[in-house]
């Protein structure tokens, strides 16, 4: 086992954590990323589909992944691939393993980028047989556009996010039929002119309402019960199912390390600097919100490497033993919001808040409370805020927080 000492050490090289390394790359700092995969870019790597950078020159998601990854690399990061961080050796060191062994890397910052992975079928019990055919949207993405490998001829897509539709766009780029798109939630989550598409344009169902009971077949995938919300049941006849959305943060990392976890994100607990509850340790993407875009990640990974900078500037701050750590107050978001992201906040906060929600939301307006105090009051700019898209709440409020009160509560009418 050897032993190496860094600046920032990030773990994970998506889009938040080639953002951050590269910034702090940039101004000066002996950075080291680790990535499990061989290939450095995160999810945008396998989705061929544009829309990825800044409009109207959109990128291809493996241009994008490939332009975040070089541009790492010429401000003087060193991007290791084929690496995995196994668990933690000290408060800022870890145990990875790669093709050059087992190796300790010690380091005065760690940001973790760790990402999000889909649920699969096992996980959302789903009820049936064990047969080929059965994706989740990476495995499907992987499948088709890294490896060029056949998927059947006949799929159907559970989910109605965006996420699903790029699923099928997918899966017709492989030469296959979707039969329809399944979604229990009463209206179709993505965008109405997205929907509209696929109904109109690709003569595909977007089946509301509706939820997947069982597979059916044996060595290969012959079908999938459905059942309405007026209780009527149908076979879908398909050779392919590809699960999509129903992300959750990869935080297997930080709960080795017993970081603060979120209850409602599942991620870790970060406030307004994306610090974690253990000193000198931050985290940003997916594992903070499973899932935002890519553009989010990377607004995330600089604003990080903002942080990162003073700590190791500082070189001291707030520790486990001290009465206020971790830092600020909890900020809780109520039903039916899902979760918020960062959540925690203290007064020096300016990052703008994440949020999602449960059920469509016609004019939402977020109130922001403290021990029944109101903070702030707040129209969204969606005219419709809707399951599975974000809305966002700014920190205009946050000099108003008492930081010996309560927890700050997020409510929506």
């Amino acid at each position: 086992m050897t032993s190496r000492h860094v600046d920032v050490l990030v773990v994970g090289a998506g889009p938040a954590g080639l953002a951050a390394a590269s910034l702090l790359a940039t101004l000066g700092a002996r950075v080291e990323i680790l990535e499990r995969e061989q290939t450095p870019g995160g999810v945008p790597r396998h989705c061929a589909h544009r829309g990825f950078g800044n409009r109207p020159h959109t990128l291809t998601g493996p241009a994008y992944a490939g332009l975040l990854a070089d541009a790492t690399v010429h401000a003087g990061a060193d991007l290791r691939t084929g690496v995995t961080a196994l668990d933690w050796a000290g408060p800022r060191a870890l145990t990875t393993v790669g093709p050059q062994g087992v190796r300790t890397l010690a380091a005065r910052a760690v940001v973790l980028a760790t990402g999000a992975r889909e649920r699969p079928r096992a996980a959302r019990l789903v009820p049936g047989t064990r047969p080929a055919g059965v994706y989740t949207t990476g495995e499907l993405q992987q499948a088709v556009h890294l490896y060029g490998q056949p998927i059947g001829t006949r799929a159907v897509i559970v989910g109605a996010e965006d996420v699903s539709h790029a699923a099928a766009d997918t899966v017709r780029a492989a030469g296959a039929e979707v039969v329809a798109l399944v979604t229990e939630l009463p209206r179709a989550p993505a965008a109405p002119a997205r929907t509209l598409t696929a109904r109109l344009r690709h003569r595909t169902p977007v089946l509301t309402g509706t939820t997947v009971t069982e597979l059916l077949g044996r060595g290969r995938l012959a079908g999938v019960r459905v059942r309405h919300r007026d209780g009527r049941t149908a076979t879908l006849p398909c050779d392919t199912v590809v699960f999509t959305g129903d992300f959750v943060p990869d935080h297997e990392l930080a709960r080795r390390g017993g970081l603060a976890l979120d209850p409602s994100t599942r991620g870790p607990a970060v406030d307004g600097a994306l610090r974690t509850s253990r000193p000198g340790v931050f985290a940003v993407g997916s594992v903070l919100h499973a899932v935002e875009s890519a553009a989010t990640a990377v607004h995330e990974g600089a604003h990080a490497a903002t942080a990162v900078r003073d700590w190791l500037t500082a070189g001291t701050g707030p520790g486990p033993t001290d009465p206020d750590w971790p830092s600020g107050v909890p900020l809780v978001a109520e039903p039916p919001l899902l979760r918020i992201a960062p959540n925690r906040v203290t007064a020096a906060d300016r990052f703008p808040y994440l949020l999602r929600t449960a059920v469509p939301l016609p004019r939402p307006v977020l109130h922001v409370t403290q021990d029944g105090r109101p903070l702030h009051r707040e129209r969204c700019r969606l005219t419709t805020a809707v399951p599975h898209r974000p809305l966002t709440l700014t920190a205009r409020w946050t000099h108003l927080v008492d930081p010996g009160g309560g927890p700050v509560h997020v409510t929506v009418t």
